[in-house]
């Protein structure tokens, strides 16, 4: 688990961690949210940086070389970073300024580094987003980019780790994209409700992306 140094924020907004086992659906669900929220809540997608080659069939992301991710890590350009699968992860530092401007930021991110985002971010919510282990391993299969011993080994590790915490909204994503992304949708305006975030819900409100690492 890593973490960028820095003090525990005072934002003014609200950071939400969309986690969950490879093929549970947490980019659909973004996805889901981000086309459908419109005016009705101050929304910002954090877009990840990645060690992988950005292509149509993968996530959307912004690529980074092994070597220059390490040395913008050591720079202090990532919020949250951590590696998995052979390939580094990070949201970018562009996250704050969404935050220090009330807005609800919402990033996908690694499980392990739940407890670092914690310790940074006093307004956290994580919704840990699940489906049984067969729904997981044909959505893995299906956007064949692992092979069958990797899919075995993503399904193994989802059963190995647990989300638990009082911040935690579990949500089951095995049904209708729809299900889920209307529930999503809703917890997150009683969320925002709830914290007060400070960003005016206005007509025309931006529905933004922030964080955008140079690629290298």
């Amino acid at each position: 688990m890593e973490q960028n140094r820095n003090s525990r924020q005072g934002a003014s907004g609200g950071l939400v961690l969309i986690v969950g086992p490879s093929g549970a659906g947490k980019d659909s669900l973004i996805a889901y949210v981000r086309e459908r929220v419109g005016a009705s809540l101050p929304l910002t997608v954090a877009r990840r940086v990645v060690t992988r080659a950005a292509s149509a069939s993968d996530e959307d992301h912004d690529e980074l070389s092994p070597d220059e991710f390490a040395r913008q890590a050591e720079a202090g350009a990532f919020a949250l970073h951590w590696s998995a699968h052979g390939l580094s992860y990070a949201i970018p530092v562009g996250i704050r300024a969404e935050l220090e401007g009330g807005r609800v930021v919402v990033a996908n991110v690694s499980r392990r580094v739940i407890d670092a985002a914690r310790g940074s971010y006093p307004r956290l919510m994580v919704v840990n987003v699940t489906a049984p282990a067969e729904i997981l391993a044909q959505r893995l299969a299906r956007r064949g980019r692992e092979s069958e011993a990797e899919i075995r080994a993503r399904l193994a590790q989802a059963r190995s780790r647990t989300v638990e915490g009082d911040d935690v909204l579990a949500l089951d994503n095995s049904g209708p994209l729809e299900t889920a992304g209307e529930a999503l949708l809703a917890a997150l305006r009683r969320w925002a409700a709830d914290i007060g975030t400070s960003a005016a819900i206005r007509p025309g409100a931006r529905d933004a992306e922030t964080g955008s690492t140079p690629r290298s």
